[in-house]
């Protein structure tokens, strides 16, 4: 086949431990899935199912990556996630049976346009562009259930040029990985390639050029990026 234009690389991400690579198809984010976090963004944390967004694929970059401050912004943001990545294709996944489709587990950083958001949320509109613009998806390697076993509590932690600005467990997440994943196979087909970011902790904030983030998972690489 023929295209009218080079085609781009497939987005990717490091299998921790390996030299393979861990195919990008869909990037899907959770939004308030920590109570603290959630009374911080001005919302109620009562327990209710899940909701999502999207980032596109290629907003995903990797460890030491250095980026540019994004555009059209003055309020840019930090969320450390622990990211999910699906090695199984399906729908209508129960909660039982949902770890069975995970493949690994990274760290992720949910960058946000927080002034964007803000925008839209009081307009009702779509968060796409306070949320799915360019290396807004920082990832580190990919760790396989078969390194970790699958996680369900360990210390979360993001750190700006050495200060401790958000800390938690992901045991305090509102809905478990189970829940995410059952709930999102309702809505989509969940594949192979998918990562899913389950949401921050308390502590967000704003991010200027020089800034130096690290953020950790118990047990996963740390994801260390410059802005630029």
């Amino acid at each position: 086949m023929n295209y009218v234009f080079e085609m781009r690389e497939i987005p990717a991400v490091a299998v921790a431990g390996t030299e393979d690579s861990f195919p990008v198809h869909r990037i899907y984010c959770v939004g308030q899935n920590y109570a603290k976090h959630a009374r911080e963004m001005g919302a109620n944390p009562e327990r209710e199912a899940p909701f999502f967004f999207s980032k596109p694929a290629d907003a995903v970059c990797p460890e030491g990556a250095r980026l540019p401050y994004p555009l059209a912004t003055e309020n840019f943001h930090h969320e450390i996630e622990l990211v999910v990545a699906i090695g199984k294709k399906g729908t209508h996944v129960s909660a039982s049976e949902a770890l069975d489709y995970v493949f690994g587990y990274a760290v992720g950083f949910d960058l946000t346009r927080r002034d964007l958001q803000g925008e839209a949320k009081k307009k009702g509109r779509p968060w796409a562009t306070a949320k799915g613009f360019d290396n807004s998806a920082p990832c580190s390697a990919v760790h396989s259930v078969g390194e970790v076993g699958h996680l369900e509590r360990g210390k979360i932690t993001l750190s700006v040029n050495g200060e401790l600005r958000q800390q938690g467990d992901i045991s305090e997440m509102i809905c478990s990985v189970p829940e995410i994943i059952s709930s999102l196979s309702s809505f989509f087909e969940i594949c192979p390639g998918d990562l899913i970011f389950t949401g921050t902790p308390s502590g967000v904030g704003p991010l200027k050029r020089g800034d130096s983030l690290e953020g950790e998972v118990e047990n996963l690489d740390r994801l260390h990026i410059t802005i630029v």
